[in-house]
């Protein structure tokens, strides 16, 4: 029997926010999706525009469940999410995501069961705010630095984030680039799905808030990696902004990849430091 797949998506005030069209384009492709065990949550944040109205009439036709209430963050709500999900493995989408390869939960799922991964990765398209598309190829060598892939384009199995205690919600902004490296870090197996079904649209809080998201991604840093070395803050600044991190905290996460790919690991570790150096010359 095929295991269950949840996709968990937050909502709130699609109406206002003029995304309906986008909505249904994600839920009706959703429902042309091949494979058979598919639920999909949505975790609405008290919508007051009448998106409740919307939601219960895609409920009612089957196509999925919902639960309105207050949460804190997005990353809050994809928790509860979690904590309902019947499915073994989950997926998290936005309103305005979609899965545009119809086979891809199937294909995703087969792979992930072949190989008893815990998590999948996968290029994306990403839609930037400016009006562009551009592919976002993962890049899991550089985990540790900056985010290595589009959380639209991964599967997790269910029981690891269980497992790893979900999504930190201090975290409102780049909750998910913590969990990356937390899995990284305790070594999950990680498989590369070899296959483009996903675009998404660039996080609009990441994008416009660049401060907000630098100093969140300090915090992460910190939390993550002070058991390895002793971090101070003008270390961790150079962290966030140049990429630049201590060789010995790169010895040591270097465990976290197989033996061959180490020096694959400081290579790309060291092109993202010098991508991030030549940017700011710019």
């Amino acid at each position: 029997m095929d295991p269950r797949v949840t996709i968990i998506t937050t909502t709130h005030n699609i109406i206002d926010k003029e995304q309906t069209d986008d909505f249904n384009l994600m839920v009706n492709l959703l429902d042309m999706q091949t494979y058979p065990e598919i639920e999909h949550i949505i975790i609405d944040n008290a919508s007051t525009d009448g998106t409740d109205i919307l939601l219960k009439d895609y409920k009612n036709k089957g196509y999925l469940n919902f639960f309105s209430e207050k949460d804190t963050s997005k990353f809050h709500g994809y928790n509860k999410g979690i904590m309902r999900a019947k499915g073994k493995y989950i997926a998290f989408i936005s309103v305005d995501d979609f899965f545009h390869d119809i086979t891809a939960i199937q294909d995703v799922v087969n792979l992930m069961e072949a190989n008893n991964a815990d998590f999948s990765f996968s290029p994306a398209y990403c839609r930037h705010p400016e009006g562009f598309v551009f592919l976002f190829q993962p890049a899991m060598h550089n985990a540790f630095q900056v985010m290595p892939c589009a959380r639209q384009a991964m599967f997790f199995k269910k029981s690891v984030l269980e497992k790893e205690n979900y999504f930190d919600e201090k975290f409102k902004v780049m909750s998910d680039f913590d969990l990356i490296i937390r899995l990284m870090l305790k070594k999950y197996n990680g498989i590369f799905f070899d296959g483009n079904y996903t675009t998404y649209k660039l996080g609009e809080k990441a994008y416009n808030e660049p401060e907000r998201s630098e100093a969140e991604c300090k915090s992460i840093f910190y939390k993550n990696y002070r058991s390895l070395i002793r971090l101070d803050d003008d270390m961790l600044d150079y962290m966030v902004k140049d990429s630049d991190f201590p060789r010995e905290l790169l010895e040591k996460l270097s465990t976290c990849f197989p033996e061959e790919d180490r020096d694959l690991f400081f290579e790309r570790c060291e092109q993202m430091h010098q991508l991030r150096l030549d940017a700011q010359k710019k």
